[in-house]
């Protein structure tokens, strides 16, 4: 049996599959008004498709956990019931058709408040825009302002909204919970050395970098069930300080695997493995499976089970990373965009069964 369509079981919860859908923002919400934040018809169709295509998991977008943390005007938000009670159909539909709904909650940061892909880059226009904030006022890059620090007492509110959108999210029939740690957001603008320059108890060492991902993770998992799995994306790399031509000091693969640890102990069920977003300059070496290292190092040194994203395309290499135990399932992003039947292609191709509604089986 191919390895790629084996269930796979967390807590209580088993995935019919290891081909899941990765976190991809869509950026169609309303901006303001009662509506702000809330799915649209456009949501329910885009997701409905990939799970009528077989994905076994599909993680919902960047979802909002304050107006202002959104990346852009555009973004799903979860920080009031409207928005959630909005999302019940949708989780429903998946659930209907045997596929895991999940939903990625997340805070921009000093990355927040940028225009909709399609508008440009940079900024958002002065009448979508607003006031950033941030470990340290520190730009992201010359494109965006420099965002408010933090106080403490901030700090905690975030962390009181994460728990607030867990919460919610459950209540809008979600099984599986993401804290987005990854790309250069909040969370790990906090984790990062070259973003994060306090001098309280949130900055300098490792252990106070790590102190606001671990209250986050702790105030979700303290409402989110007990039988249910949350998964924490990171950044396992941004791409600084591995790098003998670069001189400036980011958050590395070791400080990943011994972050990999502390999720591991504070209830994280697993690692969904990315790299970069931090700085708009790196040099990331990108190709096929280029992530896939990164994944199976927590899986081998942090005892932590992960799902790795990055230039995924063909049946034949999924299949090899799960097979080999690089990695226990893999996401997909660009390549569920292009073709929203790409598991039942990849099942054909490693003589795999697969689900198929009986409304498309002869397509199949």
């Amino acid at each position: 049996m191919s390895a790629l369509f084996e269930p796979y079981s967390l807590r209580s919860l088993t995935f019919p599959n290891r081909v899941w859908m990765a976190p991809m923002c869509q950026y169609t919400a309303d901006a303001f008004g009662p509506n702000a934040g809330v799915a649209r018809d456009w949501h329910f169709a885009h997701y409905s498709a990939r799970a009528i295509g077989g994905a076994g998991l599909i993680l919902l977008e960047a979802t909002a956990v304050s107006p202002e943390g959104r990346i852009s005007p555009g973004d799903l938000g979860i920080w009031n019931d409207t928005q959630a009670e909005e999302l019940r159909r949708l989780t429903a539909f998946l659930k209907e058709r045997g596929t895991v709904p999940g939903i990625q909650i997340a805070h921009a940061g000093r990355k927040a408040s940028t225009k909709r892909p399609w508008h440009g880059s940079g900024y958002a226009d002065a009448e979508e825009a607003w006031q950033t904030v941030a470990p340290s006022a520190v730009a992201f890059d010359d494109r965006h302002p420099t965002p408010t620090e933090l106080t403490v007492e901030q700090i905690k509110e975030i962390v009181g909204q994460f728990a607030d959108a867990a919460r919610r999210a459950l209540a809008a029939g979600f099984e599986v919970l993401e804290v987005h740690g990854a790309h250069g957001y909040l969370i790990h603008e906090f984790l990062s050395p070259h973003s994060n320059h306090r001098t309280d108890a949130y900055g300098g060492s490792f252990d106070n970098r790590v102190r606001f991902a671990l209250e986050v993770v702790d105030a979700v998992r303290a409402v989110w069930p007990e039988d249910l799995p949350v998964f924490f994306r990171v950044s396992a790399t941004d791409w600084l300080s591995e790098n003998a031509d670069d001189a400036r000091e980011g958050w590395t693969a070791d400080q990943t695997v011994a972050l990999a640890r502390e999720l591991r102990a504070h209830g994280v069920d697993l690692l969904d493995v990315s790299t970069g977003g931090l700085v708009p300059d790196a040099v990331i070496p990108v190709g096929p499976g280029f992530q896939v290292p990164f994944a199976s190092r927590v899986k081998d040194e942090a005892g932590l089970p992960a799902a790795v994203a990055g230039l995924i395309t063909e049946p034949e290499q999924a299949e090899k990373i799960v097979a080999a135990g690089e990695a226990d399932a893999v996401l997909l992003g660009r390549e569920l965009l292009r073709d929203p039947h790409w598991a039942h292609r990849a099942a054909d191709a490693l003589g795999a069964a697969k689900r198929v509604p009986a409304q498309y089986g002869r397509a199949f």
